[in-house]
């Protein structure tokens, strides 16, 4: 079969593109709003693109109302955002952070979560998050008005016990369960694991 994306609807390219690249990332971003709200919600067109300078990028789209989402609004007015890392004791947290909620409500109240001051940037981060990525906008692009690319450089990495070795820098394959997303409302986890022939970096 031979697809010529041009001929698809957007919600065709969408389902198609999010079925095939899989699994994928989830960027938890937490932020507050301008009236001191603190907001949460999860973004799987994500990933770490550079360790020199060390940048993540995030894609966004509009609500389904039409509208700006609050994390994009927070970003765009301060610069500054935490990409939280999901595991799977935060998975159902993070699935329920994702509804859209009025500005004036806060995603961490909805889903049981605790924000807690991020040590280099404004926002705050996700205390039961088991990893948290404190970012300030490298840039933005705008893909016309229904997408919105924004690359962030990241400046701290905050990691609960267990999950980064102090000495080697190298992350716990029994400490960190990460999950990652698949499509509506799929998810999975990493607990089966391989190596190829090869050395490890």
């Amino acid at each position: 079969m031979d697809l010529e994306l041009a001929g698809l609807s957007q919600v065709e390219r969408y389902k198609l593109l999010i079925g095939l690249v899989i699994p994928r990332p989830i960027a938890w971003i937490s932020t507050w709003s301008e009236n001191g709200v603190a907001n949460c919600a999860p973004f799987s067109f994500f990933n770490v693109i550079s360790e020199e300078p060390p940048l993540c990028v995030v894609s966004f789209n509009r609500r389904s109302d039409g509208a700006i989402k609050h994390t994009l609004k927070n970003i765009r007015r301060t610069g500054e955002f935490v990409v939280n890392l999901v595991d799977e004791a935060t998975a159902n947290a993070m699935h329920v952070s994702s509804a859209e909620l009025a500005e004036s409500e806060s995603e961490f109240d909805a889903a049981g979560l605790t924000p807690v001051p991020a040590a280099m940037v404004r926002h705050p981060r996700i205390a039961q998050a088991p990893a948290a990525l404190e970012c300030r906008v490298e840039r933005r692009i705008e893909f016309g008005p229904e997408r919105e690319m924004v690359v962030g450089e990241i400046v701290l990495v905050h990691a609960r016990e267990g999950v980064i070795d102090a000495d080697t820098k190298r992350i716990s394959q029994t400490g960190y369960a990460p999950i990652g997303r698949l499509f509506a409302s799929r998810y999975c986890t990493t607990r089966q694991r391989f190596d190829l022939p090869g050395e490890l970096a």
